[in-house]
């Protein structure tokens, strides 16, 4: 990627900052360097590189949005690293976040990115995307700036004091979604901070958000710091194995079985395993389920895929989580999509094979506490000759093959008069033609992670990039962002609703400062058409989520040119009225060098009939509405298939 440096003299990490008399200056002992605070955590995350060929950064980079709190500090220790750990600024903290984490996850956690802040709003702005790190296992390194520690000034701009504790500060908000917190108040504390950090970064059991607080003083004062704590070990990502005495346990619970299902959660790909997915499913004749995160683990047309599992599962999972008799869970958190709200899996025995023992034990499974590949691969040599019953494994094939070629139809519709996600989603694979295994598609939240997790067909793990763990509006351009970071050769195609466009789509801007080329399509559907069709589902009357049902001074609510704001960003962007113009403006964005926006306006009523299951939504117990009583009832009735 080309970028443009601010004219000014070359200054290389090891070249001190020049002025000043050295005579004067205070010399470190034999065998260390008198830096900053600052310049030693820059300078140690620069150094630090993966082992695998090549040796690459750790780190690629850092996201900054300066202010009082770090630009001084941090801003001039990243300065002088700009050669090897490049600088990126962003529009908005959280979006900037978003867009690490996402790199993160196209890099399947072995390469990732850090983020710096001033204190106050520019800290707290990032709290949500650690949120979702924290929710998602993906590893980010927040750099938050914080308050004076000597407290001489204080208190200073954007301080949040606390009338109990003079040690609280807004970073305080960074603890609970945080997989490691810390506060630096002495400059000596970044030899026992830092390597803690990378090892929970680096850990796949415990990977996830890390928050360095840096309070602003401290950045800028200095220590002499070991010379050797620069050359730290490459970064070695860790496939844990299992014990042997939970393989053979687990080995013996499946030989009872006739029907297992296997449900593929993120732990496959972040653990490179589809090759051992594909090889203990068709060995032992299991069908395989995947969840948001695993979606990818094995290919859209593999024989023994069965496509989504859960609420937004289809037809062909979900009839096998009904009647499996044992759920080999491998890599997944059991979150209540993928579980319906624990009402599908009833009748089954739970393995669960995770590198988190947390996860591991949920639900009073059989735990094999290991990655993904490495208890695959040992639990199918204990099973040597064992396989699924023959009629199970035929029966999943045949309704697998039977909901691809489903797919095909509810997708390949093109004369609708109001398009809704599944004819876009459509228009989008076709578009790709014979190069459909190339496009990466990224989206967060709303109607279209439910549709994209049923309809989108992508043949390699990381061509499904969608965030539903915290499902969190607004991560969709960002995220796009740093997908096309990690993945520069692949098309990157964001689809984002009208409402999270809204929240946040100043990174359009951003992609192109970076160079970075999406193809972005809005689907407008008014509102939050997701929400609106829950809520009449749960009996209540639309309200307050289409622009129709909400308070406002005009009849029908604004109405937003998308495409006209997206050029005032300074993308190439239209508006199209049907299936037919998306095609080809899909054909020109994928020929364009920069990024293009789409907008099509979609039915906020409709979604794919096919497929789904219950999802445990609490209604009001009395209401006045009859329609809430009868959904109440409804409910109760739902409740009784739930499984403690």
């Amino acid at each position: 990627m080309k970028t443009t440096r601010p004219a000014g003299p070359p200054q290389g990490p090891d070249r001190a900052p020049s002025g000043g008399s050295e005579a004067a200056k205070p010399r470190a002992p034999a065998g260390h360097i008198r830096l900053t605070m600052a310049q030693a955590l820059v300078r140690y995350l620069a150094a630090l590189v993966v082992e695998e060929p090549g040796s690459p950064r750790l780190f690629a980079g850092v996201w900054a949005i300066f202010g009082h709190g770090n630009v001084a500090g941090v801003g001039e220790a990243l300065f002088a690293h700009r050669d090897v750990l490049p600088t990126y600024r962003a529009q908005n903290e959280q979006a900037m976040a978003h867009a690490a984490i996402a790199y993160a996850k196209a890099n399947m956690r072995r390469r990732m990115m850090a983020c710096t802040t001033s204190i106050g709003p520019g800290a707290t702005n990032m709290v949500t995307a650690a949120a979702l790190a924290h929710v998602n296992r993906l590893p980010v390194l927040l750099l938050p700036g914080d308050i004076f520690v000597t407290r001489a000034p204080d208190p200073v701009l954007q301080q949040i004091e606390d009338f109990q504790d003079g040690t609280v500060s807004a970073n305080d908000c960074f603890r609970p979604v945080s997989r490691y917190f810390d506060r630096i108040v002495h400059p000596e504390q970044l030899l026992t901070a830092l390597p803690r950090a990378i090892r929970v970064l680096a850990d796949p059991a415990h990977c996830g958000p890390v928050t360095l607080a840096l309070p602003q003083d401290v950045q800028a004062m200095a220590h002499d710091y070991p010379e050797e704590f620069f050359a730290p070990a490459p970064v070695r990502f860790a496939a844990p194995a299992p014990m042997r005495r939970e393989i053979d346990e687990a080995a013996a619970l499946l030989r009872t079985a006739e029907r297992p299902l296997i449900v593929a959660g993120g732990g496959v790909p972040y653990a490179q395993a589809s090759g051992a997915l594909h090889a203990f499913a068709h060995r032992h004749g299991v069908p395989v389920a995947e969840t948001q995160a695993g979606k990818g683990s094995l290919p859209w047309d593999d024989a023994m895929q069965q496509g989504s599992i859960g609420v937004t599962g289809s037809p062909a999972a979900n009839a096998a989580g009904r009647d499996c008799d044992v759920v080999i869970a491998v890599g997944t958190r059991l979150q209540d999509f993928t579980t319906g709200s624990h009402s599908l899996f009833g009748n089954a025995r739970l393995v669960s094979i995770n590198a988190a023992r947390f996860d591991a034990h949920k639900w009073r499974g059989h735990a094999v506490c290991a990655d993904a590949g490495e208890g695959l691969a040992a639990l199918s040599a204990a099973l040597d000759g064992w396989k699924a019953q023959s009629g199970w494994t035929a029966r999943a094939t045949e309704l697998g093959a039977k909901w691809r070629g489903d797919i095909a139809a509810i997708t390949d519709r093109e004369n609708v008069s109001l398009p809704y996600e599944g004819d876009v989603i459509g228009a989008v694979q076709r578009s790709a033609s014979s190069s459909t295994t190339n496009d990466i598609v990224v989206c967060a939240a709303g109607t279209l992670p439910g549709e994209l997790h049923k309809l989108w067909r992508t043949s390699f793990p990381g061509g499904y990039h969608v965030e539903y763990g915290y499902s969190c509006m607004g991560y969709e351009i960002a995220g796009g962002i740093g997908v096309k970071m990690a993945q520069p050769r692949r098309e990157v195609i964001v689809l984002v609703g009208d409402g999270s466009y809204l929240m946040m789509n100043s990174e359009i801007a951003t992609s192109l400062m970076l160079g970075m080329k999406l193809v972005v399509v809005v689907l407008d559907n008014h509102g939050f058409g997701c929400i609106n069709r829950l809520q009449q589902a749960c009996g209540g009357a639309p309200f307050n989520n289409l622009f129709v049902d909400c308070i406002r001074v005009t009849e029908t609510g604004p109405k937003i040119d998308f495409a006209a704001h997206a050029r005032s960003l300074g993308a190439t962007a239209e508006n199209v009225a049907n299936v037919a113009e998306l095609e080809q403006a899909l054909a020109r964005a994928r020929r364009s060098d920069r990024t293009y926006v789409i907008a099509i306006e979609t039915d906020p009523a409709r979604s794919t009939e096919e497929g789904g299951w219950w999802w445990d939504v609490p209604v009001p117990e009395v209401s006045p509405r009859a329609k809430v009583r009868a959904a109440r009832g409804e409910y109760d009735e739902a409740k009784k298939e739930q499984h403690p």
